[in-house]
């Protein structure tokens, strides 16, 4: 005889960037998995999920202390990013990748958050002469200075998966990866996003960084 857990008991999972390629495949494995409790997922934009484990919150994001409450959460997952070129400039790109990700992850740390999961990039460097590698550096450097109890940082290559916008660069880097020595190859956006759930799931305390092989194992 089995029995499940009670989702009282059951971790309630926050959920920020659900709906880029890694986020997608998050929110799918959080809301399939029976030993998590809820999934609150915070976006800019209303979006349709069909679960009752899901609640979606519209949030703006330029004043996400006025949302406090909605990132009392035990995991959170943190899949912001964008693109300088979406962006318009490195000043909303940074915003995007640096400011909103750090904020969150504040917020959620002073609501009780224990584990914290960041989709961050291959050659993340806070003393990076690039730009872009940089950012992510930075980014990783304040999270774990926060203090949960367990930090995960997943450090992609280039991302495979179905998009909604056509990015050229990355359509020529996908078609040619494999010539890529094998720890920069292209990995699936469902193996990023099933080395987070697994690390969260896991707990590891302190903080950790999942290297591209790595996330191309799951």
């Amino acid at each position: 005889m089995t029995t499940e857990t009670p989702s009282a008991t059951r971790p309630v999972a926050l959920l920020v960037g659900a709906t880029g390629l890694v986020g997608q495949q998050c929110l799918r494995l959080l809301t399939q998995d029976p030993a998590v409790g809820s999934v609150r997922v915070l976006v800019r934009r209303p979006m349709a999920v069909d679960s009752p484990k899901v609640q979606v919150c519209v949030a703006d994001f330029d004043r996400l202390e006025t949302h406090a409450d909605w990132l009392a959460a035990d995991w959170v997952f943190c899949a912001l990013g964008t693109t300088i070129a979406k962006a318009g400039s490195r000043g909303a790109f940074r915003q995007v990748d640096f400011d909103y990700p750090l904020q969150v992850a504040q917020l959620a740390k002073a609501q009780g958050a224990k584990r914290f999961l960041l989709v961050s990039a291959t050659g993340a460097d806070a003393k990076s002469k690039v730009f872009y590698s940089r950012v992510k550096g930075e980014l990783e450097e304040a999270i774990a200075a926060i203090g949960f109890e367990s930090v995960t940082f997943a450090r992609p290559s280039l991302l495979a998966g179905e998009r909604d916008e056509v990015r050229i660069a990355e359509r020529i880097g996908l078609k040619f990866g494999w010539l890529l020595p094998e720890r920069y190859r292209p990995v699936q956006a469902r193996q990023v996003a099933q080395g987070l759930v697994n690390a969260a799931k896991s707990g590891r305390p302190g903080v950790h960084g999942l290297t591209n092989l790595e996330l191309r194992l799951n």
